[in-house]
């Protein structure tokens, strides 16, 4: 029988069957999988943010130091390139997003609290700091 209202406890389903607590262990590889998933959620929204400012600017040369140097854009190519690979990196997080929202729904204080920490920490690593703000100086004057 599912839970209706929020209990601490290590036996938990958590999104599939085949995805079951009986042990301390199991408990705990779950909740560590589970802050994970947090933390690479603000990951892949700070890239998607910073690639969507990015496809928005002018084109620069490609660098190693570039925040989308692992996503492989360097800065040049078509805007419409740059939309579709922004649309897709919105739906794998969205996807993600989607995943905890579900697994917070298993009502387990242990995972509402790896979750929220999780994304704590995801926000503070990636999302805090150097906030991408374009300003255009293009002066419509008349």
């Amino acid at each position: 029988m599912m839970h209706m209202t929020f209990y601490w406890g290590k036996k938990v389903t958590l999104l599939f069957d085949s995805w079951r607590t009986d042990s301390w262990t199991s408990y705990g590889l779950t909740l560590l999988a589970v802050l994970i998933a947090s933390v690479f959620y603000q990951y892949l929204e700070d890239r998607r943010l910073r690639f969507k400012a990015l496809s928005r600017s002018k084109p620069s040369p490609p660098s190693d130091e570039s925040p989308f140097f692992l996503l492989g854009y360097t800065g040049g190519g078509n805007r419409s390139s740059a939309r579709f690979a922004s649309a897709i990196l919105f739906g794998i997080n969205s996807a993600i997003g989607y995943m905890l929202m579900l697994a917070v729904m298993s009502y387990n204080w242990g995972v509402f609290i790896a979750v929220v920490v999780g994304l704590a920490i995801g926000y503070l690593f990636f999302r805090t700091g150097d906030e991408a703000v374009i300003i255009d100086n293009a002066c419509a004057c008349a």
